[in-house]
Order: C-alpha cells, then sequence, then structure tokens
C-alpha cells in the first residue's frame, strides 16, 4: 500500500510552501550581510578550496546564511508537518503555566527515574527501554510529584496504544541525549497515568540517518542504529535501539505504508525543480473564465500530485456555466489558487469543490 493521494496532496502543499519561502529569501551577489568581520578573515584561507573571491565573499556568507535558514526550516515545521499528516496525529504540549497543572507520578517512580538516570550516567547499567519500563511501571504509588513540563511534536491515540514522537535533528548538541532520556521515562510514566489501559510508546524520531556512505552505494532512505548511536555524543549511552526511529523506519512508522520516504522525495524532486518559481507563477494565476489552454498547467498539477486543483480545471464547464447569476461564484473563481507566500486558498478550493460535488450529485 502506497501513500494515497490526499497524502501525497498535503505533502506537495507543505513542499511548496518550504520551496516558496527560499525562493523568496534566497541571496544575489549584490545581498547585504551583517558585519561579520572575523568570519570574512578566517574563510581567506579557504578561498582556493571554495573557489570564493573578494567580490563574491559576501555571498558565500549570505548563502551559508541561506542554507541554515532552510535547515531551521525542516526541522522546526516541515518534518514535524509531514509527520503528522502521514499519522493524522497532532503537537500537544504537557507544560505548566497560566491555566494549566503540571502532570503529576508517584515519588516511588521519580525516584527510580533518577536512579536509572544516574547508573546509565555512570555506565553502571546499559540502555533497556523493557527492563526500565518494568521498574518504573510496577513501582508503589505513594505521595503524586510534578513531572518536567514536555511538548510532543507527533501525538496519537488509538485503542490500545498511545504513540509520542519527540522529532529531533539528527546531531543533537552536546548532553541532549541525557535531557531527552529523563523526560521521556517522566513523560511515559505520567501519560500511563492518563491513559492507563493503554500501551504507552515513545519516541524519538530522527528524519534520515547522515551516517549512510551513499557514495558506496548505500541507499539514502536506508539507515544503521548502531552506527547513528555511535555518532551522537552518548547516544548510546542513554538509549536502547528501539527506543529511536530513523529514516525510512520512522516514515514508514508514521503511514504505515512501506516505502514512504521514497514517496516523499519523489514528490520533493518532482516539485523543487529549477522552473518552481516559473511553474508556481503558473499555477498560482491561471483563471478558469480567461485561460484557454490548461495542457501545461494540467502538466504541473498532476506532477506536483495537486489532484484537488485537476479536478477543478476538469470540471471549468460546470464552475463556469450560468456565472451571469451568480455574483459570489465568479469572485471565488477570480480569486488566485495560493498567495504569495506559497499558500493554498483553501476557501477558494473548498468552495468549488463543494459546488462541483453538488452539482454532480443533482
Amino acid at each position: 500500500m502506497s501513500l494515497i493521494p490526499k497524502q501525497k496532496e498535503e505533502i506537495a502543499l507543505e513542499v511548496i510552501k518550504v520551496l516558496k519561502k527560499r525562493f523568496q529569501s534566497f541571496p544575489d551577489e549584490n545581498s547585504l550581510v551583517r558585519n561579520a568581520p572575523f568570519h570574512k578573515a578566517f574563510l581567506s584561507a579557504f578561498f582556493d578550496k571554495l573557489a570564493i573571491t573578494q567580490e563574491n565573499n559576501n555571498f558565500f556568507m549570505s548563502l551559508s546564511s541561506w542554507y541554515h535558514g532552510l535547515n531551521t526550516t525542516l526541522g522546526q515545521s516541515f518534518f514535524e508537518n509531514i509527520a503528522n499528516l502521514l499519522c493524522n496525529g497532532e503537537k500537544r504540549e504537557w507544560t505548566s503555566g497560566r491555566n494549566k497543572q503540571p502532570l503529576k507520578i508517584p515519588n516511588t517512580q521519580k525516584q527510580i527515574i533518577n536512579e536509572i538516570i544516574t547508573a546509565l550516567s555512570n555506565s553502571r547499567r546499559i540502555p533497556d527501554c523493557k527492563q526500565e519500563w518494568n521498574e518504573i511501571v510496577n513501582a508503589e504509588v505513594d505521595e503524586l510529584v510534578n513531572t518536567v513540563d514536555f511538548s510532543t511534536d507527533v501525538f496519537f491515540e488509538d485503542n490500545k496504544s498511545v504513540i509520542a514522537i519527540e522529532m529531533k535533528s539528527v546531531k543533537p548538541n552536546s548532553g541532549e541525549m541525557k535531557v531527552e532520556k529523563q523526560k521521556i521515562l517522566e513523560a511515559k510514566a505520567a501519560l500511563h497515568r492518563i491513559f492507563s489501559d493503554k500501551e504507552i510508546k515513545f519516541f524519538l524520531g530522527f528524519p534520515f540517518d547522515p551516517t549512510v556512505d551513499i557514495q558506496k552505494g548505500e541507499d539514502e532512505c536506508s539507515y544503521d542504529k548502531d552506527r547513528f548511536l555511535n555518532s551522537l555524543v552518548n547516544g548510546k549511552k542513554y538509549f536502547d535501539k528501539s527506543e529511536i526511529l530513523i529514516a525510512s523506519e520512522l516514515w514508514n512508522f508514521l503511514s504505515g505504508s512501506p516505502d514512504t520516504m521514497q514517496e516523499i522525495l519523489a514528490i520533493i524532486n518532482n516539485i523543487a525543480t529549477p522552473n518552481f518559481e516559473k511553474e508556481f507563477d503558473l499555477v498560482a494565476s491561471y483563471n478558469l473564465l480567461t485561460n484557454k489552454n490548461y495542457d501545461a498547467i494540467l502538466s504541473i498539477l498532476d506532477r506536483w500530485c495537486l489532484f484537488s486543483e485537476i479536478e477543478i480545471i476538469n470540471s471549468r464547464n460546470i464552475l463556469t456555466a450560468k456565472t451571469n447569476n451568480d455574483s459570489q461564484r465568479i469572485r471565488i473563481i477570480n480569486q488566485q489558487s495560493f498567495d504569495s507566500n506559497g499558500n493554498i486558498n483553501k476557501r477558494r478550493q473548498n468552495y468549488l469543490l463543494e459546488y462541483i460535488h453538488r452539482w454532480n450529485n443533482t
């Protein structure tokens, strides 16, 4: 089973938003950069290796800032949004603050978690997810104490289990693994008090495996958990392999389908071409009342998996019939399908699709 058309379309819309934003901020050779004399001074040593000259030094620095922005966008929103649409999940926060009470766990569980973390830190035990959970969940219940605040980038619940995933950078900061381990153990204990009849699973999710060597023929969607955990500072010291989901394993788990990572990459590759801006302008500005030739637009929409827009264009005879008596429909038709930031015009799309479906059902 592969991704359904609706999922592909939603992924495509996320890709379009990222690309539009990054094109808008892409530097040119005249780009101004903030004063960074030390960076410029050090870069001088690499002029021959990076083909940098005094003339394009500013462009190189702007480009590196732009790339950092792309990395931030992918890490802070894109991966998280794709993950939630694949599994019908949501981001959820379990934090104290205004009008919110912190989650609580028995003090005995808190103490056991602290002992586990201390033992892992001192290498007196190795990570064992099942053993750790047995110790925590079987602790005697005494007075309740607050847990650490935590959030879940991905959260979903079914009849048997509760799944929580923290999406992480493939290069976490030093010391982050210990903090994450403690948070996950306390979060699992707290969630178990709320969902006592369900299995609690909490993972760290990594969107790809940077240790994969594609020059040696390794598949870019593959992964090696042992190698990856060894590449992280204290990764293997605190985490059992069963506590992380990485690369194709993560994306397949979220969708429930094989080859999901490959499908996501294929969607990105079909949209992210050098012609993106030109094609985006064509798709964003087409008009059902004035366009005559839709072949080029339909070709782009098909490649971009924008199936709803294809349905709208293919139903243009229905939508444009007797428009003289329906000024609201004319106004909606005349709206652009995307705004300047790459966001789909949902109000326009939903109105036109609803009109088509009503027409077809009469």
